[in-house]
């Protein structure tokens, strides 16, 4: 007899954490990562405005990302306790590390290009900042999927990447919208390998899931990331068809941003709803057990 019946109650128990707190830190945080690698492209074949653009998005960005987190915990000093030590088996600590170093080098670049002094260490501050940019991207993938929840963990291999992809068609959306003519098309090329990338490997996590990807589809969770689904195609090929149209471009950029919002969301959701139903978590064990013997 399924547990859920015999009991009605589930076997896990869900994630504590809140929203818009940490969906918005899921988010905020893959924006940063990825703004902070098309600020060091834009600086270096000379696009100063997207390189504007692209560094107070990331400073923007994981300000906010922290603040919600901070919210999320109660207390900043949760967050100060978490680099007491160095774990690197826990992506919760090693993200902890990487927001540490990483904020100051976003707001250190953003500073030096809004008020255009101490253009070295701007400069030094950027190619910093994006070096860590695809892990601050990408850690939380890895934080998720470090839990027993099984939509969340089962999804481990591609996990990273779609929250890479999410974050780098956000800052590539936030280009398209910002960036002077002339200076968008890196914007444009990032948002839409951003896009297909996380699209990519979305498809892949759910069939490989099988019956543990149905949060995915269904509920709260799903029409999230439908949505999700429909504003990333729509911006992608807005991005590609709308190059000598700002306002074309502009609705692109603003599609992609909403796409990377509703999918951090909806994964939100699909973790409370996964750990709440039993059969998710009973129906795989018994499948592996029956494999072994």
């Amino acid at each position: 007899m399924d547990l859920s019946l015999l009991y009605g109650k589930p076997v896990l128990k869900a994630p504590v954490w809140h929203s818009p707190d940490i969906p918005g830190y899921l988010f905020l945080g893959g924006l940063a990562g990825a703004s902070s690698v098309l600020a060091a492209g834009a600086q270096a074949t000379g696009r100063r405005r997207l390189a504007l653009v692209a560094k107070t998005g990331a400073f923007g960005g994981i300000a906010l990302s922290l603040a919600g987190l901070v919210h999320d915990l109660g207390r900043p000093a949760r967050f100060l306790h978490m680099l007491r030590v160095v774990k690197p088996s826990s992506p919760m600590n090693v993200g902890s590390w990487l927001l540490a170093a990483y904020g100051p080098l976003a707001g250190a670049a953003a500073l030096s290009a809004v008020t255009g002094r101490m253009p070295r260490i701007g400069a030094a501050a950027t190619a910093g900042s994006a070096l860590l940019g695809p892990a601050v991207a990408a850690y939380t993938g890895a934080l998720v999927s470090d839990t027993a929840v099984p939509a969340w963990h089962d999804g481990y291999r591609e996990m990273p990447y779609v929250f890479v992809g999410s974050g780098a068609a956000a800052a590539g959306g936030l280009g398209l919208i910002a960036a002077p003519e002339g200076e968008h098309q890196p914007a444009r090329n990032l948002a839409v390998l951003g896009a297909a990338l996380e699209l990519a490997a979305f498809t892949r996590m759910e069939k490989r899931l099988g019956m543990v990807a149905e949060p995915y589809r269904w509920g709260r969770s799903g029409r999230y990331l439908r949505t999700g689904e429909i504003l990333s195609v729509a911006g992608m090929l807005g991005a590609l068809c709308g190059r000598r149209r700002r306002v074309v471009r502009m609705l692109s950029g603003a599609a992609l941003l909403a796409s990377s919002a509703a999918t951090r969301w909806g994964i939100f959701h699909v973790g409370k709803a996964s750990a709440n139903d039993p059969k998710y978590t009973v129906v795989p064990q018994r499948e592996r057990l029956r494999e072994r013997t």
